[in-house]
């Protein structure tokens, strides 16, 4: 059975980020990709250049109309812009019996701040306690608890159980922004704390990569993979997509990871 996938998140017209990275990884991970859009932006590989958040009534209502209608496997939440749309959100999900996989987008990669700072509080409140999992990065992470950024492998491992603590089933908390040439990820639940390994591919091209990773393990907890397999296959994508991502040629700044690596031949 093709899982279906319902993605929460905002657009970005460049591709490589957001509801349009979402599908992508979706897809290419073996799911049937909807898509809940709760904000435009205008945006490229360099910045973020303007925001309209979709009004939260319209939120309810798209979350609405698939659930009367459509089966959903797995949801990913991505950007959400606001308190009113995280509490529409987190109202039209209460009740859902299946895995949630939160990626607290806060700040695009250029810089620019995509959640309210006086949203975050209901980020935390509201949404923390009905997800599977949350995969924040390390700056994400120090967001959501008020604190400095860890920098090293046992601050991770304090940020992810002082976050377990606000109510998710497991963190993912991903380790990108650690010094040097390795890029570990750490998956803690109640029971047990797992290190996933992984080499630091050298590239400009990450545009998308939180969106990506969150997106693959929603598809593989859709196929009904256990929390561990599904985080492992999500990041051995995450990373191939990574690590071929100049193959593509799009835009002059931090461009997109390659999502379907596996699929499109190479050029001859």
């Amino acid at each position: 059975m093709i899982p279906n996938i319902l993605s929460i998140a905002g657009s970005d017209p460049s591709g490589g980020a957001g509801i349009q990275a979402d599908l992508k990884a979706i897809s290419a991970n073996g799911g049937y990709g909807m898509a809940v859009i709760t904000a435009l932006t205008a945006q490229n590989t360099h910045a973020v250049r303007a925001v309209l958040l979709t009004e939260p009534g319209m939120v309810t209502e798209q979350i609405a109309a698939i659930r009367e209608d459509i089966r959903i496997d797995a949801v990913k939440i991505g950007m959400l812009g606001s308190a009113a749309i995280i509490e529409a959100v987190a109202a039209a999900l209460s009740d859902l019996a299946a895995p949630v996989v939160l990626d607290p987008v806060m700040v695009a990669k250029g810089g620019d701040r995509l959640l309210a700072e006086e949203a975050v509080s209901a980020l935390r409140d509201r949404l923390l306690p009905i997800a599977t999992v949350i995969t924040p990065n390390l700056p994400e992470a120090a967001d959501l608890l008020g604190e400095d950024a860890a920098t090293n492998r046992p601050g991770m491992e304090a940020q992810a159980k002082a976050l377990l603590a606000l109510g998710p089933s497991a963190i993912l908390m991903k380790g990108g922004h650690l010094s040097g040439d390795q890029s570990p990820d750490l998956l803690r639940t109640r029971d047990e704390s797992l290190w996933l390994e992984g080499i630091r591919h050298v590239t400009r091209n990450t545009h998308g990569t939180g969106c990506t990773l969150s997106s693959a393990l929603a598809a593989h907890l859709g196929h009904g993979l256990a929390l561990p397999e599904a985080v492992a296959r999500a990041k051995s994508y995450t990373a191939a997509a990574i690590a071929q991502a100049d193959e593509l040629a799009v835009g002059s700044g931090h461009g997109p990871v390659h999502h379907f690596h596996s699929i499109i031949p190479e050029a001859v």
